[in-house]
């Protein structure tokens, strides 16, 4: 059977890039997610709900987004972090009608010159409204460039402060 094409069926993608900046600085700006705002196009901000304070396995968030056709559609996804592994690996579920849905995933790799980092999402489910709307909004595309619009604000964020450097650089305005 021929794989599902993902600009009709959303399924899964990855892109990467290579950061002038240690892989333990990288993923202390991306497991930061209140600040996530900064580097996502998508992603508008993100709050630690039920107690949790920071990226620890099992805390909790919303995060509050906007996209489609001229950024008009706005919406909440509650989520959870599943792996936080500094330096390695920083995984979070978002949720969807109280089903885990979408598994977003960030890989840093020692390289020369830097690090690999890679941002990748695997649809679990969504519901099928949301896949009737992902057609005409070709939604593939659309978390295509941001995943590369992400890693290249955090990319210009990272080689812009001292290298080594274990803070984040200042936060910047999101377009």
């Amino acid at each position: 059977m021929a794989p599902k094409n993902p600009r009709w069926w959303l399924t899964q993608d990855s892109t990467e890039l290579a950061i002038d900046a240690p892989p333990d600085r990288l993923y202390d700006m991306v497991a930061d997610l209140e600040c996530m705002g900064q580097w996502s196009p998508e992603c508008q901000r993100v709050e630690w709900t039920n107690g949790s304070h920071g990226p620890d396995e099992g805390a909790t968030f919303v995060g509050h987004n906007k996209g489609g056709p001229k950024g008009l559609m706005k919406w909440s996804r509650h989520g959870r972090v599943i792996t936080a592994d500094p330096g390695r690996e920083f995984t979070f579920v978002t949720e969807e009608g109280g089903r885990e849905s979408t598994v977003w995933r960030y890989r840093f790799e020692a390289v020369e010159g830097g690090t690999r980092v890679t941002e990748s999402y695997d649809v679990k489910w969504i519901p099928t409204w949301a896949r009737i709307v992902d057609v005409p909004t070709n939604r593939y595309r659309e978390l295509h460039e941001a995943m590369r619009h992400t890693l290249e604000r955090l990319r210009a964020a990272a080689e812009s402060s001292p290298r080594g450097s274990a803070e984040a650089p200042d936060r910047i305005s999101n377009p």
